[in-house]
């Protein structure tokens, strides 16, 4: 008995290959949707506690632990460089409140943003980070990204920012 050239395995891979066309294809569906843009970040809830308006450009706010993300442009994807983003946290040197943990940085041409800080530990409960985006150019954001553990050395958080 010979085995029918359409079975469910042939079905399987001509569907994947024809989405993986689709995904590549300038004129397929999945590209078509890409080009109507990202769904921009909203704040998260407690983002904006102890901000404080214009904290100062750093290189650094100690060693030992690392905030970074990207930034994008809603309408496109397009990296965002040049955009100020500012980063608070109780660590080991203080609460949120302390001057110390407060400080901004610029992205880069890639959109990316990196800052060294001091440990966080936990406040409330639960480790966490603040960021903001409150620049003007696009709608503000106040981001509270909570670690899964006060051992863990980094934290990331992204932005998709909107015009206002």
């Amino acid at each position: 008995m010979s085995t029918p050239f359409y079975n469910r395995r042939t079905f399987l891979v001509s569907v994947g290959l024809a989405g993986f066309g689709l995904l590549y294809n300038p004129t397929g569906l999945v590209s078509k949707a890409w080009g109507q843009g990202l769904s921009p970040t909203q704040s998260m809830r407690g983002g904006s506690n102890n901000y404080r308006p214009n904290a100062p450009l750093v290189e650094r706010l100690g060693r030992g632990f690392v905030v970074h993300g990207n930034v994008r442009h809603a309408r496109d994807g397009a990296p965002l460089e040049g955009v100020r983003i500012q980063i608070w946290a109780a660590t080991t040197l203080g609460g949120e409140r302390e001057p110390r943990n407060h400080g901004s940085v610029m992205t880069a041409r890639d959109g990316s943003f990196q800052l060294e800080m001091e440990q966080i530990v936990p406040n409330f409960g639960q480790p966490h980070a603040h960021l903001a985006y409150d620049d003007g150019t696009y709608k503000t954001v106040f981001l509270r990204p909570v670690m899964r553990s006060a051992s863990d050395t980094s934290v990331a958080a992204d932005f998709i920012l909107a015009p206002p």
